[in-house]
């Protein structure tokens, strides 16, 4: 049986939140849903220069299936 392997998508959002698209892919590769989704705040910190005004992530399976259908989201504060 083939291990997964799941990648952190970070998504550039509307104001709404309801239009993301995929901005980048974070580098590292995680061999759980669960540690994907703890690395969630730190690989939004490392991603504010995307520019959108709210910016989320999702674990995905390498595949590029969504294993995650909960996305953080947080908004970007005005510099």
């Amino acid at each position: 049986m083939d291990q997964v392997l799941y990648v952190l998508a970070i998504m550039g959002c509307g104001d709404d939140t309801a239009q993301c698209q995929q901005a980048r892919i974070e580098p590292a590769h995680y061999t759980s849903i669960q540690a994907c989704q703890e690395a969630m705040p730190a690989a939004l910190r490392r991603n504010t220069d995307i520019d959108f005004p709210v910016i989320s992530a999702a674990c995905q399976r390498q595949t590029g299936q969504v294993a995650d259908a909960r996305p953080v989201r947080t908004q970007r504060s005005g510099s």
